[in-house]
């Protein structure tokens, strides 16, 4: 599991009042965390929910609880056998209580008066989790890796040793019968030296030395080796740094050579092995293990490197004009151009149409200016290619290689991503991804938000979409949700939930409801002019239930559009109203003096949402859109559908249901007794009011 914004919180809770456990999963979900909460009334429902694997990620247990005693918690946790973190919930705590609660298990504590602080234990300790069970998760995969590449290697042909500190830690059996050994344990602990042949032993010495000191190893050694025999043999020697059981060692790969070996024309074999034929340049194997080294060096060392992938832009015009059997000579003139403006870089055929640029020990400044001067030299540069003469432009892709993205497949994933978007709008630009960068974006992106919506509040930026809530029991009457979106950067309308968290940070959701409450009856307005009677509901934030000057401005609005107040309903979130209880039911109290119905969302989320009606009225309830998710096939649901729908219809509250999504459900909610549907399976959102509720 990886926590992100869909990922729910499974939160077990051991509070003596309902209420008590209510208020920190409001809490948390005001915070931004999908929760799903249950609540244990006994240590044996207790057990009973920690023993179903993956039910439980948290247990939020009350200090001073009577009913289940902390410590007999504490102990039920602790005998699950699962790995599921305990927080103590208190009011307050000294260095006594806090000794004794971490001496009874818990992993910390969450005061209960201070939201802030039960927000960042709540997600500590369930961000430690996933981290444990990630490690978990990545442990497993590693042994069976090791496993896997253990039988490689003892398949293997190459003779190849592992050696920690100059002795051999293990050898596959290609190595043994090179060396005359018949099985590993007459080789386990001998230093490699004593398989050098005396004249190489002062030169391979000083290797040792070099290597030991962390140097970087050579692709290549050739000497003279021994066997167990005392027989001497020409071989050249391949290191690759590695691990072993989890110690840092040398893969060492022992090749015999003839004796009338070359080394001069090893070294040239050597080359043409690690070079693409058609171009010229480094092939694709090679670059990947120079990018492997550097990506590895980023992890443990914290060194800078940058990857840029770089790609002719219109490749298939440039083909048409050349001819398909002269896309190796474009390519190997691009690789050129490249050498000659990075000429300290690695420049490699990538792909088919593809190069790869790596340049060791470069910051993000220096990569960014690396990528503009290799762009900026093919755009005022012809190329020559045979009998063509080019002017080529290129996208590129960038990575700045550091320690927040020190993994191979990420930084070639981010980098084909930048070039493929680069050459979606054109070309000729660059895509660098640097993640150190990514919270001073992020701070900028905000900041460019606040902005947009404080100019939509102000000049009326925002744009209406109405979708049709439709009514299950024969009644007519039009009545539409309206919401708002707001057009980003790009032009493109943005949807409530992107924007709306940014502007509950910045304290701007009371500003943006009173401008939809004004353009609402505005809308209703306009209809009553042209004869239609029509309802709109709005949902209004938190910050407008607490606003005690709200159902007069309210008041104001529809005296001066000559507005009856029924054709309004404001929808206000049940776990917004569970925490604010009084304000809430002088919200309704208020609204309602001038006929205006208040409306409770995502009805049925909380622990015991049917007993908030016996504090308020509503007109409608709304229920909770998990509830829709698969109905027809979710008995557990369905019978709280027809609990609400039951408990509502008594005290005259109607119920709607939000985004349905099947005919199905359609049949179990009316049989159910609820009143309106609605979701995009009967009608999508859309800027007109144009269903036809007849």
């Amino acid at each position: 599991m990886v926590i992100g914004k869909d990922t729910a919180l499974r939160l077990l809770l051991v509070d003596d009042q309902v209420n008590e456990a209510e208020a920190i999963v409001s809490s948390l979900r005001n915070a931004g965390i999908a929760v799903r909460p249950t609540r244990a009334e006994t240590l044996d429902a207790l057990a009973a929910a920690l023993q179903q694997a993956g039910a439980v990620d948290l247990v939020l247990a009350e200090y001073a609880s009577h009913q289940l005693p902390f410590a007999e918690v504490a102990a039920v946790v602790a005998g699950s056998g699962r790995d599921v973190p305990l927080l103590a919930v208190l009011d307050g705590v000294n260095d006594d209580l806090l000794d004794a609660i971490q001496a009874a298990g818990a992993h910390g504590v969450a005061l209960r008066g201070r939201p802030q602080q039960l927000l960042r234990a709540v997600r500590a300790a369930w961000q430690d989790l996933d981290a444990r069970r990630s490690q978990r998760r990545l442990e497993a995969q590693l042994r069976e890796s090791e496993r896997r590449c253990d039988a490689l290697i003892d398949s293997s042909r190459d003779p190849i040793a592992y050696i920690h500190e100059g002795m051999h830690i293990r050898a596959n059996q290609a190595y043994l019968e090179m060396f005359g050994f018949a099985a590993f344990e007459d080789i386990e602990g001998m230093s490699l030296l004593d398989l050098v042949a005396p004249a190489h032993v002062a030169g391979f010495k000083q290797l040792l030395r070099q290597l030991s000191r962390g140097e970087p190893p050579p692709p290549r050694y050739e000497l003279t080796a021994r066997d167990a025999e005392g027989r001497d043999f020409p071989a050249v020697m391949e290191f690759t740094p590695a691990q072993y059981e989890g110690e840092p060692c040398l893969q060492v790969i022992f090749r015999r050579q003839a004796a009338e070996h070359d080394p001069e024309l090893a070294r040239q074999l050597e080359e043409l092995r690690q070079r693409d034929p058609a171009t010229g340049l480094y092939n694709r194997p090679a670059f990947i293990a120079a990018l492997d080294a550097a990506v590895a060096d980023a992890a443990a060392h914290g060194g800078q490197h940058a990857l840029l992938l770089v790609e002719p832009d219109h490749m298939g015009t440039l083909l048409d004009v050349i001819g398909l059997d002269a896309a190796d000579r474009l390519l190997a003139a691009v690789g050129a151009r490249l050498q000659q403006a990075a000429p300290d870089a690695m420049v490699a055929r990538f792909g088919e149409r593809q190069l790869a640029l790596l340049a060791n020990g470069s910051d993000h400044a220096a990569t960014s200016a690396l990528a503009e001067r290799v762009r900026q030299d093919f755009l005022g540069h012809v190329l020559e290619v045979g009998e063509h003469s080019l002017n080529v432009t290129v996208s590129l892709g960038g990575v700045q290689i550091g320690e927040k993205i020190a993994s191979t497949s990420q930084v070639l994933a981010r980098a084909s991503q930048g070039v493929a978007a680069a050459l979606a709008v054109g070309g000729n630009r660059i895509e660098l991804f640097d993640p150190g960068a990514m919270d001073r974006a992020e701070q900028a992106r905000i900041a460019a938000w606040v902005a947009r919506i404080r100019q939509a509040i102000a000049e009326d930026g925002f744009e209406p979409e109405f979708q049709p809530i439709i009514a299950l029991q024969g009644d007519g009457r039009e009545l539409y949700e309206l919401t708002l979106r707001l057009r980003g950067s790009d032009d493109a309308p943005v949807a409530p939930d992107e924007y709306l968290p940014i502007a509950e940070e910045h304290g701007l959701l009371g500003a943006i409801d009173r401008w939809a409450i004004a353009r609402a009856v505005a809308l209703i307005g306009q209809r009553l002019a042209g004869g239609r009677h029509t309802r709109l509901l709005l949902a209004v934030s938190q910050d407008s239930l607490q606003d005690p000057l709200l159902p007069g401005y309210v008041a104001e609005r529809l005296a001066a559009a000559g507005v009856p107040g029924e054709l309004l309903v404001l929808a206000i979130p049940e776990s917004k109203l569970f925490t604010s209880l009084r304000e809430g039911q002088e919200f309704i109290a208020g609204l309602g003096a001038h006929g205006v119905q208040v409306a409770l969302d995502r009805f049925g989320a909380g622990l015991n949402s049917l007993q908030l009606l016996a504090h308020v009225a509503p007109g409608l309830v709304r229920l909770d859109p998990q509830l829709m998710a698969d109905l027809a096939r979710n008995p557990q649901s369905q019978q709280q559908v027809r609990s609400i729908a039951g408990a509502a219809a008594p005290q005259g509250m109607r119920v709607i249901a939000d985004r349905v999504q099947d005919a199905a459900s359609m049949t179990l909610l009316f049989s159910a007794g609820v009143d309106y549907v609605q979701g995009d399976f009967l009608a999508p959102r859309g800027p007109e009011m144009n269903y036809d509720f007849s």
